[in-house]
């Protein structure tokens, strides 16, 4: 058993950000990596809008300088996961996948959201060559400029991630699996005012198409007809949601209807739990930012150092 002042649960830029800042004041944090060691960054080539990278980073690379900032300060970074919690106390333990069980006066949680894919072999393909494919318009929308992209979703996100491609790219298709877009009337209008995005209703991706390394197109099918056709293009966004990774808090840390966590309070990183706190994108569901994201780890290092000083 271990005891700690703080833990932290995840490590992408929140986490490694409220490392950080625990470590500097002397809170001497424990911070598990998590399953995917680095966050959804580690699955993004090109940074480009983080401030300090005049030349851009990739996403591993700029993990690994957070990574080794933390390490710098002294937290003590694990591999390995947290499975379970128990919040009903004052001490909050936490049990790692190895048994180790660690009692923590504070704990932040960081552990993030996945996009949500279709799980089309050529589709995870591409996406791991960095080759075309992305789950976030904002961060790689900048690429494809001037260019025919397609974007598949019906939603809310998936009209706005449109809608700030068709500003950018020549062209952008929008592939809607029903007959109509599930996204409010304001953003659907929105999206069907826009020139040069073209909206194909009851239409399927089958493939995303390339030449091994980048993306050239998309097969589609209507499933009305089951016709079968190639759509152009050079970048496919999915903007078909995200899920929340905080399974393992819901008997304690209170939820949204979709699994994000709610603060307590605007402006501040506190959850319903006393001396638990929250950043990053398992509470985001709005901006998803790798700069936002760290902005709220070190908010909740601050609210968590705070707490602390409160209680001794």
């Amino acid at each position: 058993m271990t005891s700690t002042k703080c833990l932290i649960i995840g490590s992408g830029p929140a986490g490694y950000t409220a490392a950080i800042y625990a470590a500097r004041a002397d809170m001497k944090p424990i911070l598990y990596e998590g399953l995917q060691p680095g966050g959804q960054l580690t699955t993004t080539n090109e940074v480009e809008n983080f401030p300090g990278y005049p030349q851009g980073v990739t996403g591993p690379e700029m993990m690994i300088q957070l990574r080794d900032q933390a390490l710098r300060f002294e937290t003590d970074v694990r591999s390995g996961f947290i499975n379970r919690v128990d919040f009903s106390g004052s001490i909050h333990k936490c049990w790692a996948e190895d048994n180790t069980e660690i009692h923590a006066e504070t704990v932040i949680i960081a552990t993030g959201a996945s996009a949500k894919y279709l799980g089309l072999p050529s589709e995870q393909h591409y996406l791991q060559t960095g080759g075309g494919v992305s789950a976030c318009a904002v961060c790689d929308g900048f690429f494809y400029r001037g260019k025919e992209t397609v974007i598949v979703g019906a939603g809310d996100s998936a009209c706005e991630e449109a809608h700030y491609l068709s500003k950018l790219c020549s062209k952008v298709t929008m592939l809607v699996r029903k007959g109509d877009f599930r996204a409010s009337k304001i953003m659907a209008e929105r999206v069907k005012k826009t020139p040069n995005i073209e909206i194909l209703y009851n239409t399927e991706t089958v493939e995303v198409l390339g030449d091994g390394q980048v993306v050239t197109g998309v097969c589609v099918r209507s499933n009305i007809t089951q016709e079968e056709w190639t759509v152009p293009c050079t970048g496919f966004f999915v903007a078909i949601g995200h899920t929340p990774n905080t399974d393992i808090f819901k008997d304690y840390v209170n939820l949204d209807e979709t699994g994000y966590i709610k603060y307590e309070e605007p402006g501040s990183s506190r959850t319903n739990i006393p001396g638990v706190f929250v950043s990053g994108d398992a509470a985001d569901k709005t901006y998803r930012q790798a700069i936002t994201a760290a902005g709220t780890g070190c908010i909740a290092a601050l609210d968590a150092e705070r707490y602390l000083a409160a209680k001794h």
